[in-house]
């Protein structure tokens, strides 16, 4: 998925909430902001827009000097979650379709999200998601593929939102590899975060090799590649993953809240819709 125009303001906005997290001297955030500010006219619109996030928390992490502004934030959020686990998996054991309820907690989870400029409540929006229609269902498909799979690649995205991943996984019955960032970016969920999650117990784990806020495979370790190729299936969670895997040419199961304008109309449905969509390739 290439960048928007109305991704630009984006970037700024993105920059500037980071900033502000990571520290309070307002001349750093304003180095930052300049920094962006002049980056931003250069950007290859062609591009994806996690591309030129990685740019940007990396310059958050060098003229702050905080290399990971989120940590505490991802430990609240996990530790939020880790609470909601022994309900979450009660709802899926009285379900009348468990792997579909399973699915809808682990795209319930993509609320947590602090890439966007989004306020949730992470109980209530649960409880919303469970209750709405899909946007985009590719069920069919999606159980085709996991009855024939023997190995599947799953791509986090968040922290907290992990803790949900681990509902799913658990109900896949199959081999999972779970994929994690290199370093901290966001709230992006890294290694030490899903141990944190619980995912050590139900899937191995590695990383991507990039820093950026979703799956860009020219930016990825030779390892993640492999895998990427070789899976049977590949589930990518959240909207970074999508930006960066949307015209990939392997077949990805895309689980996602549209959370951004630009994201839904790419997809053709609404902003704050529901998403299970398989991807389209050649």
């Amino acid at each position: 998925m290439r960048t928007y125009i109305d991704c630009l303001p984006c970037f700024m906005d993105q920059a500037l909430r980071a900033g502000r997290i990571a520290t309070k001297d307002e001349a750093k955030i304003k180095e930052l902001l300049d920094y962006v500010g002049s980056m931003i006219k250069d950007i290859p619109m062609e591009n994806t827009p996690p591309e030129t996030g990685n740019i940007i928390y990396r310059e958050v992490r060098r003229i702050t000097g905080v290399a990971d502004p989120y940590k505490e934030i991802k430990k609240f959020h996990i530790k939020e979650a880790l609470a909601l686990y022994p309900e979450l998996k009660k709802i899926v054991s009285l379900s009348e379709n468990r792997l579909l309820t399973a699915i809808r907690i682990a795209i319930a989870g993509n609320v947590i999200d602090l890439g966007v400029n989004k306020k949730f409540n992470l109980i209530e929006d649960v409880a919303k998601i469970l209750k709405q229609d899909f946007a985009i269902l590719h069920i069919d498909e999606f159980i085709e593929e996991l009855d024939k799979a023997e190995s599947i690649l799953y791509l986090g995205d968040n922290a907290g939102e992990s803790v949900f991943d681990k509902v799913l996984i658990e109900e896949l019955g199959k081999p999972v590899t779970y994929v994690v960032r290199d370093v901290p970016i966001i709230n992006d969920v890294t290694y030490k975060d899903a141990i944190a999650s619980g995912l050590g117990e139900v899937a191995e784990i590695i990383s991507s090799g990039t820093s950026a806020p979703g799956t860009i495979l020219r930016l990825c370790n030779d390892e993640f590649i492999r895998q990427f190729e070789k899976a049977d299936m590949v589930i990518s969670k959240g909207q970074g993953n999508y930006e960066g895997l949307s015209n990939v040419n392997r077949l990805v199961f895309f689980l996602l809240k549209t959370k951004c304008e630009i994201i839904a109309k790419h997809l053709h449905v609404q902003e704050n819709d529901i998403v299970l969509k398989a991807s389209d390739y050649n």
